[in-house]
């Protein structure tokens, strides 16, 4: 190096970078975690489905209790225990803080 060029700087004297503002972790930590909870369901067809998970398999087949589907933000049908096959399932979304 010539006297021009400054040394490098140390790396310990970076702060550690601050933890992720979103939790982590894999798809099925997520889905272990919302069995008991609310959950929004948005099928293929565009349909959403609110509801409790009350279990899930590993083809996404899934049972909701206390279901509800909403059209435009008002709930329009009231169905009790609802099964969703999984493949009609587009995407699950925690409807209550985890």
């Amino acid at each position: 190096m010539d006297e021009s060029t400054p040394p490098p700087p140390d790396i310990d004297a970076y702060p550690p970078p601050p933890p992720p503002s979103a939790p982590t972790g894999t798809p099925t930590d997520f889905l272990k975690g919302v069995v008991g909870k609310k959950v929004i369901v948005r099928l293929t067809s565009g349909v959403d489905y609110r509801g409790v998970l009350s279990c899930l398999d590993g083809y996404m087949n899934m049972a909701l209790e206390q279901t509800e589907e909403p059209v435009n933000g008002v709930v329009t049908n009231r169905y009790g225990d609802a099964f969703i096959r999984g493949n009609n399932v587009l995407y699950i979304s925690a409807a209550e803080p985890l």
